[in-house]
């Protein structure tokens, strides 16, 4: 008879547990919205998203917030592009200085 209680007792999952796996494993929305007139395709949007922790991304392959310059708020990759911008701009004031190459 204890063996039907135990078969009977619904599991509980908390919210904490359910983000705690989704985060661990990850999770992927994917769809797809079309608009057509006259059975002409007009606009395609694709729509993919993917919810889990840094750690999975990085394992996955994903970790383009690294050299996201707007994200990056001055590390060494966010650097090394103003130090490039910085000289683009320096060549390209002494091309207009000197248009002929003398």
């Amino acid at each position: 008879m204890s063996m039907e209680r135990r078969s009977q007792v619904p599991q509980t999952t908390t919210l904490a547990d359910l983000l705690d796996r989704v985060l661990d494993k990850g999770l992927v929305v994917a769809g797809d919205v079309s608009i057509s007139l006259a059975n002409v395709e007009l606009l395609t949007i694709r729509i993919r998203l993917l919810v889990c922790s840094i750690d999975k991304a990085e394992q996955i392959g994903l970790n383009w917030w690294r050299y996201e310059r707007t994200l990056t708020g001055g590390s060494r990759d966010g650097d090394a592009v103003a130090k490039l911008e910085a000289r683009i701009t320096q060549l390209e004031r002494e091309l207009r200085s000197n248009p002929k190459g003398r």
